[in-house]
């Protein structure tokens, strides 16, 4: 007996009926990125394992439980990315794209991290990101919130909420780290054995926990903000007042560490209780040592992800309207000598008019069976041929979608006519 092959758990099809919301979702995002200047940059997914071990952090969930990593046919040990900006930083030094240069990118596509599938995380899961190279100051970190404050506006989205915090130089991280030493320290007794390595090897992976008993020893753990260089906090103060200037709610959270290790200053959030437990959406900050790092010069850089899956839930349950999926007419043609037609037909409307999308269909039927698979595909307007139409050199033009009368057109007017109805309708 043959063995059933089964799709692999956290790695889901998306389906034709699906389709059309991520053509909508992916289509606004590259139109507000473009809208700020930013390019589209397309990058591998498969990389070398010590970029990511190198930007991320040894010392991380990602890199240590998360990742897919093997080694092709000459040992070599590759990795299937977990997350995009190491990728990006790759290649845009090795394409030497950041030598006294600026550079504003977008990408998109999918990512992969062995974790425990739940609603909105996924093994394979999609991201949108942009990242900005070159900018020093905290007003391309507030485009870049911006930015996000539009897609939300696009989307029709209100139920989510932008958190703020920096996370200061490596210096002053470097100090901070002494102070949440010292202090989980004293509470050894009351740290299980995964944050007991934490505290060996990564202590502000302590302040990322969710388990419920540390929630009061986080509470009260130091700050890092009080630890802040009068350089970053000065920039975040920057960040803050422009966000006020352009009214754009947030709430400064001091216990927002984000976690990956590359991150410097300014890092958010944007969360949402209408998810479950997977409350981020969207989430970013700088990098400013990331490309010096991976071996280019020292280059100020920020940037910020959402996930697609996450978001496609928010458009969902903000019941934005979504452009209808499937083809702009369905040919109707009942026997052979109509069908060798509406072939014809179809591919000189395309050529006449591009863009125009026409569904034949296939395999016969009766005009009734051919009418409700036109009205399930979705089309607005069905052609209809026929031995009368075939006699005629005409065709029939009926709206799917609307209480109008059928129309009888000729041949050489069909493009003018389907023009007419696509526009009044």
């Amino acid at each position: 007996m043959t063995v059933k092959i089964t799709g692999i758990r956290g790695m889901n099809d998306i389906l034709p009926d699906e389709t059309p919301l991520w053509h909508y979702v992916e289509g606004v995002l590259r139109q507000v990125a473009t809208g700020y200047g930013y390019r589209e940059f397309r990058v591998p997914v498969v990389e070398r394992s010590e970029l990511f071990k190198r930007s991320i952090g040894e010392v991380t969930d990602i890199v240590e439980k998360e990742m897919y990593t093997f080694d092709d046919r000459n040992g070599e040990s590759l990795t299937l990315r977990p997350e995009g900006t190491a990728g990006i930083v790759r290649a845009a030094i090795s394409n030497g794209l950041l030598h006294n240069q600026k550079q504003k990118l977008w990408y998109t596509g999918p990512m992969f991290r062995y974790e425990k599938p739940q609603k909105g995380r996924y093994r394979q899961f999609h991201q949108f990101d942009v990242e900005a190279f070159g900018f020093e100051g905290p007003d391309v970190d507030a485009e870049m919130i911006l930015m996000s404050v539009r897609i939300w506006r696009e989307f029709g989205i209100d139920a989510i909420e932008l958190q703020l915090n920096s996370l200061g130089t490596p210096e002053s991280r470097l100090a901070y780290r002494a102070q949440l030493v010292d202090y989980f320290s004293a509470h050894r007794d009351s740290l299980d054995a995964e944050n007991l390595d934490r505290l060996e090897r990564n202590p502000m992976r302590l302040l990322d926990s969710k388990l419920p008993e540390m929630q009061p020893l986080i509470e009260n753990a130091p700050l890092l903000t009080e630890s802040l260089d009068s350089e970053s906090a000065d920039h975040f103060a920057g960040l803050q007042a422009l966000l006020k200037d352009a009214n754009v709610e947030f709430s400064v959270n001091p216990r927002l560490v984000r976690g990956l290790d590359y991150y410097s200053r300014t890092v958010f959030e944007w969360v949402t209780d209408q998810l479950g437990a997977q409350g981020a959406v969207c989430s970013g900050g700088r990098y400013d040592g990331l490309v010096e790092q991976l071996g280019g010069r020292a280059t100020p850089a920020i940037g910020w992800a959402i996930g697609l899956e996450r978001l496609i839930e928010l458009v969902k349950l903000a019941e934005t309207p979504v452009p209808a999926g499937g083809p702009d007419i369905y040919v109707v043609a009942v026997g052979d000598a109509a069908g060798r037609q509406a072939l014809l037909l179809a591919e000189r409307l395309r050529s006449e008019s591009p863009g125009l999308s026409i569904e034949v269909n296939g395999g016969g039927g009766s005009f009734k069976s051919q009418f409700k698979r036109a009205d399930k595909s979705g089309a607005r307007l069905a052609l209809i041929l026929g031995d009368e139409e075939l006699s005629q050199r005409q065709a029939g033009l009926k709206n799917l979608r609307e209480d109008a009368e059928q129309q009888s057109v000729s041949w050489d007017e069909l493009t003018t006519a389907i023009a007419a109805a696509m526009r009044d309708h």
